[in-house]
């Protein structure tokens, strides 16, 4: 998949879950969760994957997920300092956004 259809994915599936996940557990409104979801991915996802590009061989799934483990303890920071949130929903929010992706990347994959 090129990079822009893999951004664009990543975004137009994860801003709706965090969206949704943040309202319902903290209140945000979403006219404050969208951007910051967003922007989040935009810092996030050019760097996971460069990384990805550069794993080769068998260990690429052990790669990918340490990966993915890294960007979820990342975006789950930015989310908290951007809506300036404090405790496990924002980490919550973030593991559940990039599960969605991450399936709708496997699934278009398959």
């Amino acid at each position: 998949m090129p990079y822009p259809a893999a951004l664009a994915l990543t975004v137009v599936t994860e801003v709706p879950v965090y969206a949704a996940a943040l309202r319902l557990t903290c209140a945000t409104a979403p006219g404050r969760t969208a951007p910051a979801a967003a922007m989040v991915n935009c810092v996030t996802h050019p760097l996971l994957w460069w990384f990805l590009r550069q794993v080769h061989g068998g260990g690429y799934w052990a790669a990918f997920a340490a990966a993915e483990s890294a960007v979820v303890l990342a975006e789950g920071l930015l989310m908290s300092r951007a809506l300036r949130l404090r405790g496990p929903l924002p980490y919550a929010a973030s593991a559940a956004a990039n599960a969605v992706s991450v399936l709708a990347g496997f699934l278009l994959l398959a």
